[in-house]
């Protein structure tokens, strides 16, 4: 493969991991976050669904409903799991520190590994069981020293998150055929309908305030426009380089609510960042010593 092709593609997958990372920030300045949830996934999901299908349009023109009679059991489930991720993470990032809730999606690589071994009987290896037991200490740590409740909740609330886009990325494995994109846009479909049945069951107004609103499509414009540029990039990368560069996403996100800029000012706990180190170590140590397997994930 020639170097600039490479070189390109891992500043797409940069690009797209920085425009992911802006979502715990967004997420940020929610008004009264924790008691619109459903009214944000509500507008969210309806973002993605909408945006995902008019990118398939432009790309496939009117054959992309073609699309929809393919996805087949795998991106049912798929779609399924990724939507319950989808709003796995906003539970949990409004009832915890955004650092806590990134860095239990910082370790789906690893679920992914084990739900591979136990379904696909993909093989782990030593190296990929060294870099799971280590990133498995860090969220006990983090686990058992989350002295509020709230904190505690939102790290198994993540670690949910994270089960659920590790259930997608398997579920796209199982059937290589499964088109990508229109199982994301299921799963924006399925987060919208079931915040909508949520909403009518509590007899909740839809309408939540013009920025939660704004917030939220621009929450799931970020998400399409991430992962349009990371199945571009990722054609050309092997697993472990983008496992790599997967951290700007966890990194950058625990950076913007961090930096005085946006007046947010959230600073991580000391066991936070110990045990976010260790999971971060257990990352690179996988990559740094995966790389000679070029094995290619890209998203079609």
């Amino acid at each position: 493969m020639k170097k600039d092709n490479v070189d390109s593609a891992i500043l797409i997958v940069l690009v797209a991991g920085i425009f992911w990372s802006f979502g715990a920030l967004v997420v940020r300045f929610i008004e009264d976050a924790r008691s619109v949830p459903w009214q944000y996934l509500f507008f969210r999901g309806s973002t993605i669904f909408i945006l995902i299908n008019i990118y398939l349009f432009v790309k496939e023109g009117k054959s992309f409903t073609k699309n929809y009679k393919k996805i087949g059991t795998s991106g049912i489930v798929g779609g399924i799991s990724l939507g319950i991720a989808m709003m796995c993470f906003i539970w949990s990032i409004t009832h915890t520190t955004a650092a806590v809730t990134l860095l239990m999606l910082a370790a789906m690589p690893f679920m992914t590994a084990i739900l591979g071994y136990i379904f696909l009987k993909e093989k782990v290896s030593t190296t990929t069981m060294i870099a799971i037991f280590i990133a498995a200490v860090g969220i006990i740590f983090m686990a058992f020293t989350s002295r509020q409740i709230g904190t505690l909740f939102g790290l198994i609330i993540g670690l949910l998150s994270s089960f659920g886009f590790s259930i997608f990325s398997v579920s796209l494995r199982w059937k290589k055929n499964t088109p990508t994109f229109t199982t994301v846009a299921v799963a924006g479909l399925f987060c919208a309908t079931f915040s909508f049945i949520v909403l009518i069951f509590n007899d909740t107004s839809f309408f939540t305030t013009f920025r939660n609103s704004s917030l939220s499509a621009l929450h799931g414009t970020l998400v399409c426009s991430g992962m349009i540029l990371y199945s571009i990039g990722s054609k050309h990368l092997p697993a472990a380089d983008l496992t790599l560069l997967s951290l700007t996403e966890v990194l950058g996100g625990i950076f913007w609510v961090w930096l005085p800029l946006f007046g947010i000012n959230e600073i991580p706990s000391a066991n936070t960042i110990i045990g976010g180190s260790i999971i971060t170590f257990a990352l690179l140590y996988y990559s740094l010593n995966t790389r000679r397997n070029r094995r290619f994930i890209g998203l079609n």
